[in-house]
């Protein structure tokens, strides 16, 4: 999965912004290049990132995996539904 191993390399970088109110304001702000979606983000929330993602002509890609997965492979102790790669 493609997907994923660009998820592992944007945590080794250090360029990742976890959690969908902190990847909203940095899109409002122009300050990501691309957002990943979990399979299970909520509606709202997704709807949210793909709006503001089409203004700041970034694009969001949704992984074939539930937040729950996206958490452990963040390291954390609970889920995440956004992931957002900041740019350089």
């Amino acid at each position: 999965m493609a997907e994923l191993d660009e998820v592992r390399a944007v945590l080794e970088s250090g360029k990742a912004v976890l959690g969908s109110d902190r990847t909203l304001k940095m899109l409002r702000q122009g300050k990501l290049q691309k957002v990943f979606l979990a399979s299970n983000a909520p509606r709202q929330v997704q709807g949210d990132v793909a709006q503001h993602g089409a203004v700041a002509r970034v694009p969001v890609v949704t992984l074939p995996v539930k937040n729950e997965e996206l958490g452990t492979l963040c390291k954390k102790p609970f889920p995440i539904s956004v992931l957002g790669v900041r740019s350089a």
